[in-house]
């Protein structure tokens, strides 16, 4: 059970116009906590409507009203913070900086520990509220013994969230409140109905809010004559094709490419440097080392020796054995047991405690990849 050490206040709940934030706030309604319900308004005021339209449900027009209708029935005060610069600024560009770099970006990251967390939080304090809820999968709790806050992976591991949450300090995990992280997904639906709120069965939002359905047409919207075609090269060195722009592709992607081979090949690297596109065989995407920078330790103060984790490289990879050795200026070059498939530079990577594997010890972004040596090709081979 989450603990805190000090007293309950007033809490502002983030409110997506979703299920999860809809029931976050009503159990803190219903345990007498003062609430204000908060839904920031992410999307382009100045743009034609279809263009907001695009936005997905958690940050659309629409959710406005299904956040509001919510706050309405649990009589909670209501407010929509106009964030639209903050977002473009915070997110996006992060979004379009890394596919121009070659990267696979994780906008939900900025997003949590820049503006939920961080903006919000900020402005919250000022409003004279001590915490700040949204609906997140996860679990906050406060070890007294180390002085510290942990997070923790949610009940529902089908729908944990910690993967996005590695980012947060101290002071936001402090200040953060996850009121469905002891929760079943469908004890959560079932509480809305019991409730009668009205998003009890509103499908769960897609991850890149901004850039609904194709997130390519938005790149080429926004970044228009900054994406350059340029050769794809095989692993060999050889011109196989040309690309569309690096911002189109990442890595482990068969789809698109427009390349004949007698056996599949994948995007296996993006040289941002040289605008050339990558492309190999499956073996040629599994590795055992990647290079982790902006690495946020949260369990821990310090990683002072090789340490062993279970670390997660992407949202849907099961946490795989390796050892985290800590290098300069906050980064950590992870080792795995056992070679992992499509490590993407951009993304992000969590470790988590070996023994306690609910426990985040911290997190950070990809940056490089290991690429096996001929003999570890060999052994892939023969495992696949």
């Amino acid at each position: 059970m989450t603990s805190f050490p000090d007293g309950q206040g007033r809490v502002v709940a983030a409110m997506s116009g979703g299920v999860d934030s809809a029931v976050a706030a009503a159990l803190l309604v219903r345990q007498g906590i003062p609430v204000v319900g908060i839904t920031l308004r992410m999307w382009p005021s100045l743009r034609p409507a279809d263009y907001r339209a695009r936005f997905d449900s958690c940050c659309s027009p629409d959710a406005v009203e299904d956040a509001r209708g919510v706050a309405e029935r649990l009589g909670i005060p209501f407010y929509v913070l106009n964030y639209e610069e903050e977002f473009d600024r915070e997110v996006i560009q992060y979004f379009m900086d890394a596919y121009i770099a070659g990267e696979t970006p994780n906008p939900c990251v900025p997003c949590n520990s820049r503006l939920k967390f961080g903006s919000l939080h900020a402005r919250a304090m000022g409003w004279g509220a001590t915490q700040v809820a949204t609906g997140h999968y996860a679990r906050v709790e406060y070890d007294a013994a180390k002085g510290r806050y942990r997070l923790r992976r949610a009940v529902d591991l089908r729908k944990d969230q910690s993967y996005f949450l590695y980012d947060l300090t101290q002071e936001q995990l402090a200040a953060a409140r996850f009121p469905v992280g002891d929760l079943l997904k469908e004890q959560t639906r079932r509480l809305a109905e019991e409730w009668g709120l009205a998003v009890a069965q509103k499908p769960d939002s897609q991850e890149i809010c901004f850039a609904s359905g194709d997130y390519r047409t938005y790149l080429r919207e926004r970044l228009g004559a900054a994406i350059c075609p340029g050769p794809i090269k095989d692993t060999n060195g050889t011109v196989r094709g040309r690309h569309q722009g690096l911002a189109f592709y990442t890595v482990g992607q068969r789809r698109g490419l427009g390349i004949g081979n007698p056996k599949p090949l994948y995007v296996v690297d993006l040289d941002a440097e040289t605008n050339e596109l990558i492309v190999g065989e499956d073996q040629h995407l599994w590795t055992r080392e990647v290079d982790v920078d902006r690495v946020r330790l949260i369990a821990i103060e310090h990683l002072g020796a090789p340490t062993r984790v279970q670390a997660k490289i992407r949202r849907l990879h099961v946490p795989a054995a390796a050892t985290a050795t800590p290098l300069a200026n906050d980064r950590v070059r992870l080792r795995f047991d056992e070679p992992q498939r499509a490590a993407a530079p951009g993304q992000a990577a969590v470790f988590y405690d070996m023994d306690d594997p609910d426990l985040v010890i911290g997190g950070g972004t990809i940056r490089r990849r290991e690429r096996p040596s001929s003999a570890e090709y060999t052994l892939i081979r023969e495992k696949l």
